[in-house]
């Protein structure tokens, strides 16, 4: 039998109450608490609860607090990732962000989906699809990108834009739903 984790990660139905990813969201809450806790001078206790809540971090991240995770082990940033505050990443699904990128304020990396079908719903079943960002992204302040999205090495996400379908490497988007722009 296949545990409800698995159908999670592999953007299947799930329930969310499953006793074991009740305990995944408490603990990754605890982490979550004590990194928010935490201000840029304490670097010496930053890592350590950043490696224990992420699936991978890399050398040069930066993450300021407050920063928002679903389950966090999910989640693999980069090298020399930076994510300024307020960010929101709900890692139902893998999470991947590649070297390099950075994201603006109040932005949400969304896996988490529901079903369609109001009767799966009812149910309190839940779905997701995995987000993947390339290398050297810049993405602006209040940005929302939905599930299943992927985002090509050095694409721009202007501000507030809503990222509904994949983005391909080098172009920019705006708008909602997000829209490429031509180059000026």
């Amino acid at each position: 039998m296949t545990s409800q984790r698995n159908e999670m990660l592999a953007g299947r139905n799930y329930l969310p109450g499953d006793a074991e990813l009740v305990a995944l969201r408490a603990r990754a809450q605890r982490l979550m608490q004590a990194y928010n806790a935490t201000t840029v001078a304490d670097t010496d206790a930053r890592g350590p609860i950043l490696d224990e809540l992420l699936a991978g971090v890399g050398k040069g991240t930066s993450i300021r607090a407050p920063f928002y995770v679903d389950y966090g082990a999910h989640i693999t940033l980069g090298a020399d990732v930076f994510l300024n505050y307020g960010c929101v990443l709900l890692d139902v699904c893998p999470i991947d962000i590649g070297d390099g990128t950075q994201i603006g304020p109040m932005t949400q990396v969304l896996t988490a989906d529901h079903p369609r079908d109001p009767s799966q719903r009812a149910l309190g079943l839940e779905c997701g699809a995995p987000i993947s960002i390339g290398s050297n992204v810049w993405i602006g302040g209040g940005v929302l990108i939905l599930p299943g999205v992927t985002v090509g090495d050095d694409a721009i996400l202007g501000a507030g834009a809503v990222v509904t379908r994949d983005v391909a490497a080098g172009i920019t988007v705006v708008g909602n739903p997000a829209r490429p722009v031509s180059a000026s």
